[in-house]
């Protein structure tokens, strides 16, 4: 099956198993999730995430992390940029999500970033998606 927007199928694995209290989740392998994974595990969204030695180059796992009353500590993803609207930004128009206490994933020329790292490096470009 073709899928049109693999990001948003990324981002809803990680909310369906998030809200289901998986420990981990597997994600179909690509440079640009694997970059989002990075900044969610940066950021502090998720634990960790890896590349099970039997799925190299194929899947990787992602680590959902849980607060001590077993809520999940990723409480919403949102894709903003989608294949069939394209969403970019300037760098002075970055979105704040929830005042500053989730982040914008932005995919700039220097590579996949948080928000508020494009905005140090006086970057713009394509809204990929809001975590909070």
């Amino acid at each position: 099956m073709n899928m049109t927007d693999p990001i948003a199928d990324m981002l809803t694995r990680i909310r369906n198993a998030s809200m289901a209290r998986h420990q981990s989740v597997m994600i179909p392998s690509s440079g640009i999730k694997m970059e989002i994974a990075r900044i969610l595990k940066d950021e502090g969204f998720v634990r960790d995430f890896d590349v099970p030695p039997d799925m190299a180059g194929r899947m990787f796992r992602v680590w959902l992390k849980y607060g001590p009353d077993k809520r999940p500590v990723l409480t919403g993803l949102k894709r903003v940029s989608k294949p069939g609207l394209r969403v970019y930004k300037k760098r002075k128009d970055i979105p704040l999500v929830l005042s500053g206490l989730g982040v914008a994933i932005v995919s700039t020329p220097q590579g996949v970033m948080s928000g508020r790292e494009a905005f140090g490096k006086n970057l713009g470009g394509e809204v990929v998606a809001y975590v909070w």
